[in-house]
């Protein structure tokens, strides 16, 4: 039954408009199929491959590998002399004889005692004088033209002084790896708390947090990757002021064994020693990557 003005609905009528929409179905999930089809496989992307922890490790061994078959192919062919760049054997043969005297670990253990107290002192400062600088206008405008000059003294420079006043000890290798480790927890830190958002330290100042207090619960975990960033630089200072102070003043550790070797003649231990150095840096840098992760999870 229909009524004045309405149109009248026929069986023709609604069958088009059936077959319209029954059109318009297949075209979508024609279009969906298609776009899902062009679409990489989850998983499967360039990103996604090296995402992977199993695909990281082979893709990180490449270059190594690559570079030890180039010194072996180099040290072989020709082009160097036994004593101008002596093969993988032979520097493998060196650490052999170095391990059976007990001196290998002597060096490395002494070594890396040096780098890890020095880089946790100097670390501490660049932390506390950052944060000083960082958060206080008064102390950014006193000591940050200061430091700023210091850091651009060369490592070297420090050695002539540091044994004058410390004599040939442990205390003046020691502090100038300090000072190495210092200037770069130093400049991230007090970079970084100065682009720390406002309206956040308003928000915990309104709760009652100030002073040390809002530092440590707003300010810092809101830097947390900006620190660590400062800290693994500080860490391979660490290691490159190290190598200086043994190289000039020294008995003992991996920069004594470069020198000693370099006057010796025995470039088969010098090389030992460089790949030594950086064995060990990458190990302490990776170590401090994952304290780097779990704090990031645990405060960013």
């Amino acid at each position: 039954m229909s009524y004045p003005g309405e149109p009248k609905t026929t069986s023709g009528s609604v069958a088009d408009r059936r077959a319209a929409a029954a059109a318009a179905t297949a075209a979508d999930a024609a279009q969906t199929g298609a776009a899902t089809a062009s679409a990489p496989a989850p998983g499967w992307s360039p990103a996604g491959v090296r995402s992977r922890n199993w695909a990281r490790l082979p893709l990180g061994l490449i270059i190594p590998v690559a570079l030890l078959a180039a010194w072996q192919v180099a040290s072989t062919n020709g082009m160097f002399t036994v004593v101008q760049l002596p093969p993988p054997a032979m520097v493998l043969a060196a650490a052999g004889e170095l391990v059976e005297r007990g001196e290998l670990g002597t060096h490395i253990a002494i070594s890396t005692q040096r780098v890890l107290i020095g880089f946790l002192v100097g670390a501490v400062l660049g932390l506390v004088v950052g944060a000083t600088v960082g958060l206080s206008k008064l102390a950014d405008a006193l000591l940050a033209p200061t430091i700023g000059a210091l850091r651009a003294v060369p490592s070297l420079a420090w050695v002539p002084l540091l044994i004058l006043w410390m004599k040939i000890g442990e205390d003046s290798k020691v502090t100038l790896i300090i000072i190495g480790a210092f200037f770069p927890v130093f400049t991230t830190v007090s970079l970084a708390l100065r682009h720390v958002d406002r309206n956040l330290v308003e928000a915990a100042r309104a709760f009652g947090l100030k002073g040390v207090r809002l530092l440590t619960t707003v300010q810092l975990p809101a830097v947390v990757p900006a620190v660590f960033s400062g800290l693994r630089l500080a860490l391979a200072q660490a290691w490159l002021f190290l190598v200086a102070a043994e190289l000039i003043a020294s008995s003992m550790g991996l920069g004594f064994l470069l020198i000693d070797s370099q006057n010796n003649g025995r470039t088969d231990r010098l090389l030992l020693a460089i790949v030594m150095l950086a064995v060990i840096g990458k190990i302490t840098d990776a170590l401090l990557g994952l304290a780097e992760k779990w704090a990031v999870k645990r405060w960013a």
